[in-house]
């Protein structure tokens, strides 16, 4: 009998954290694992992905805390009946321990805490709710790092990193995404990849991207990702730029690759990661990414080796590090093929479903571990 594994989330939009949900569910064995998931919120783009999206379960929760949400998912986990249930980020691992479990908790970490939860209480019920949790797990090093140095209980947390399919994710002709695309051929194509969320820096990156178009007349700038709370406000802004016509928006895709491979320079300037799938992705297809010192970035780039790391944390300093990159923009290819080696050595979708494959048999036979990979 494969064991039965329930993943809490509030939903399975298009994120780089419910991406991870469902190439993992989908890319453990069915003979050993059986997948489903409980969105406490709103289905989401990524249900279609999920290789058995009937057992998806969509609880249809409205702002602010829903007591008949606890019990909806209490009942849920009665039914389905886990054997392991898989809580991601805090909001799911409250509902799930105030549900009552009824089976082992892993509970997920994917990004950095903001500064809204380093307040006192908020950290301290993260703290007793880790005594309700088997174990915890991070998707960097530096993630498990930040959360001990916040007085989380080092022997409860472990790291599988994420990992990215590269039998999937691969170089290809950028000419032939550019057509496949619509994208100018000729153009210098910076992209960010991500949901309009004000972590993400959309208008930031607007901002610095004007202050070098004038004098850069094939510089361009894609966005690709749909959904978010700032959408709306994001595409205004650019429609608003005196450069708009060389800011373009791809909106969600269900297939990101053309899109992806379209890219001189992917920038990250996101100030809460835990380590970024579109920056593994991006790498992976050989595009070299400019990246902020946020969280779990420098785990996979090694600066000027196979992308870069600067502090973007406004858009002047975002302006002048992406000058530097423009005016070496020759070795951008030689850092793209350094970073699909780094994705092929070191970030491949094999370990991550392994080291994942590990901490679900070890809950069952209760033998806890610490995976710290290198």
């Amino acid at each position: 009998m494969p064991l039965r594994v329930l993943h809490v989330v509030f939903s399975l939009d298009a994120g780089g954290m419910e991406n991870g949900v469902v190439n993992l569910s989908n890319g453990l064995s069915p003979e050993e694992f059986e997948f489903h998931a409980c969105c406490l919120a709103r289905s989401g783009e990524f249900v279609r992905r999920f290789r058995n999206p009937e057992r998806v379960r969509v609880l249809g929760k409205k702002e602010g805390f829903s007591l008949g949400t606890v019990g909806a998912l209490s009942r849920h986990i009665r039914e389905v009946s886990p054997d392991i249930i898989h809580t991601h980020n805090l909001g799911p691992l409250i509902y799930t321990a105030l549900a009552g479990p009824f089976a082992p908790i892993l509970h997920g970490e994917h990004a950095e805490l903001t500064a809204s939860e380093l307040a006192p209480h908020r950290l301290l019920i993260r703290r007793l709710l880790y005594r309700r949790v088997r174990r915890v797990h991070t998707v960097s090093h530096s993630l498990r790092d930040s959360l001990i140095r916040h007085g989380l209980p080092a022997g409860r947390i472990e790291v599988v990193r994420n990992g990215v399919d590269t039998s999937r994710f691969l170089p290809g002709s950028r000419d032939e995404a550019r057509r496949e695309t619509g994208l100018p051929a000729g153009a210098m194509v910076l992209g960010l990849v991500g949901r309009f969320g004000a972590f993400k820096r959309h208008a930031e990156l607007i901002a610095a991207f004007e202050q070098l178009a004038g004098g850069n007349p094939n510089l361009a700038l894609l966005f690709v990702g749909g959904g978010g709370p700032l959408e709306a406000d994001v595409r205004q802004r650019a429609g608003a730029s005196p450069f708009a016509q060389r800011i373009h928006f791809a909106g969600f895709q269900i297939d990101p690759l053309p899109w992806i491979r379209s890219l001189d320079l992917l920038v990250l300037p996101s100030v809460n990661e835990g380590l970024s799938n579109a920056l593994l992705e991006a790498m992976a297809c050989g595009v070299p990414a400019l990246a902020h010192t946020a969280c779990g970035n420098s785990e996979a780039i090694e600066d000027s080796v196979n992308g870069f790391i600067r502090d973007l944390g406004t858009p002047d300093r975002m302006r002048d590090a992406l000058e530097g990159v423009l005016a070496g923009a020759a070795t951008l290819p030689e850092l793209g093929r350094a970073a699909r080696l780094t994705i092929e050595k070191r970030f491949g979708f094999g370990g991550m479903a392994e080291g994942y494959r590990g901490l679900y048999l070890g809950l069952m036979h209760r033998e806890p571990r610490l995976h710290v990979p290198s």
